[in-house]
């Protein structure tokens, strides 16, 4: 059993841990790189610890839990079974078109540099299931928002998303239809307060 979660401690761990890259993928944009997170077990545990104990707080009744953790492709797949297995849920993954077998259903979205399709088996979640969307980073929303629709088709109930950064910049969240949760929000050189 870890120690209990500092939200304020796991914050300023990776904070320090992010790192970025101009112009990827394409020119324009700064990408911020999570994958430092992973070299340091001391931090990814901060990061499933701290997001466990706010999902926890916020549906503690047996009525409330999670069923189901889908993570979305491919970062999502990160830190999302991780999780699942911490909170006794599930763990569906989003994956882009083509990359799953069998009857599927799909959302196409706008991302902040282009447009894709997203698709989860169609027997992956059970109407009724109570499910936590987890990403990385939320930016302009669209590819949480199409994970959102792909979940209500198949009779989810989205209890909350769930991201380490948020773009507030972007205003992603504006486009999600359930409540938000991030750790961090700005990007690194605005996060210093």
């Amino acid at each position: 059993m870890s120690s209990p979660v500092s939200i304020a401690e796991t914050k300023a761990l990776l904070k320090e841990t992010l790192r970025q890259f101009e112009d990827f993928p394409t020119k324009g944009i700064l990408f911020e790189d999570i994958l430092p997170i992973f070299k340091s077990p001391k931090t990814f545990q901060s990061l499933i610890d701290a997001i466990k104990h706010q999902i926890e707080a916020n549906f503690s009744t047996p009525e409330s839990k999670p069923d189901v953790v889908v993570g979305l492709d491919a970062r999502g797949f990160l830190f999302g079974p991780t999780l699942a297995l911490q909170l006794g849920a599930a763990f569906v993954p989003v994956r882009k078109q083509g990359k799953v077998p069998g009857p599927t259903v799909e959302a196409e979205f706008e991302k902040e540099y282009g447009k894709d399709v997203f698709v989860m088996q169609a027997d992956a979640i059970k109407a009724g299931q109570k499910v936590i969307i987890v990403d990385d980073i939320i930016a302009t929303g669209g590819s949480a928002k199409a994970a959102g629709q792909l979940v209500t088709k198949l009779g989810g109930e989205i209890l909350e998303y769930v991201f380490i950064l948020e773009l507030d910049f972007l205003h992603g969240r504006d486009q999600l239809d359930a409540p938000v949760y991030t750790l961090l929000s700005g990007q690194p050189e605005k996060l210093g307060s």
